[in-house]
């Protein structure tokens, strides 16, 4: 699988694995491989259907963390530090339960268990619009939802570039990630042994600060941050805050 899927490798070290969320691409984290990558080897690669990544046959949360353990495979690593955002985040769950040897930290951004139900419809509609009318819309309505008052008021770069992600993803990829969240099933946490981190913003509407402190509280020993003025971009919108708390939860656990 790991030779359909786009891949970038920055620097050297212990490996830490970037797992990008819906409507994004391992550009998601081109604000952390900066930061990282000066003290591990920063692996990030778009999922199947986003991106640069063709589509595949099994886009769905199992066919995506197949696509995580291809990736470690064809690097050759046995063990990494697991970095995920938004929908990356269910990924991750998923992969620390299906594959503990592999996962030597876990770093939730952004994080979710699973949609609540009312969510799910929802993402199902936005599926049949990408398909239906393609992505301009569906990246206005992101953009005015997911991001802060404060990004959309300070720092319009930012949201230029959040709605420049969505409009070049390809309609029927998007449409099918959507799909494969919806039927996202929650992973049992509770199992999960590693050190977890977890990173939300106060203006998160995807992954507000009451549920993730919800889901931090059934992993055991995990730590919660909860950034202020920042939405669900939270790579982008609070970059500094981010980099500053990976880099130290990282170097806690090496």
């Amino acid at each position: 699988m790991a030779q359909h899927l786009a891949v970038e490798v920055h620097g050297a070290g212990d490996p830490v694995i970037l797992i990008h969320g819906l409507g994004g691409t391992s550009n998601v984290f081109t604000p952390q491989v900066g930061a990282l990558s000066r003290f591990f080897q920063c692996v990030r690669f778009d999922l199947p259907g986003s991106g640069r990544s063709a589509i595949t046959d099994d886009v769905s949360i199992s066919g995506f963390v197949d696509a995580v353990v291809a990736v470690l495979d064809s690097r050759g690593i046995e063990r990494a530090h697991v970095v995920g955002h938004s929908l990356g985040t269910v990924v991750c769950q998923h992969l620390a339960i299906r594959q503990p040897e592999r996962v030597r930290s876990l770093s939730l951004i952004g994080p979710l268990h699973a949609p609540p139900e009312a969510a799910r419809p929802a993402l199902r509609d936005r599926a049949a619009k990408a398909r239906a009318d393609g992505m301009v819309g569906i990246a206005d309505a992101v953009v005015q939802g997911g991001t802060s008052a404060d990004t959309k008021a300070n720092r319009p770069e930012v949201a230029a570039f959040v709605r420049e992600i969505l409009m070049r993803q390809d309609p029927e990829g998007y449409a099918r990630t959507c799909e494969a969240l919806a039927a996202a099933e929650p992973a049992d946490v509770a199992r999960i042994a590693c050190p977890t981190l977890l990173i939300t913003g106060d203006e998160d509407g995807t992954a507000p600060p009451p549920a993730v402190r919800a889901l931090a509280s059934k992993i055991p020993g995990s730590n919660l941050r909860i950034l202020d003025r920042c939405g669900h971009w939270t790579t982008f919108e609070r970059p500094a805050a981010v980099n500053e708390a990976l880099v130290n939860f990282l170097f806690s656990v090496a």
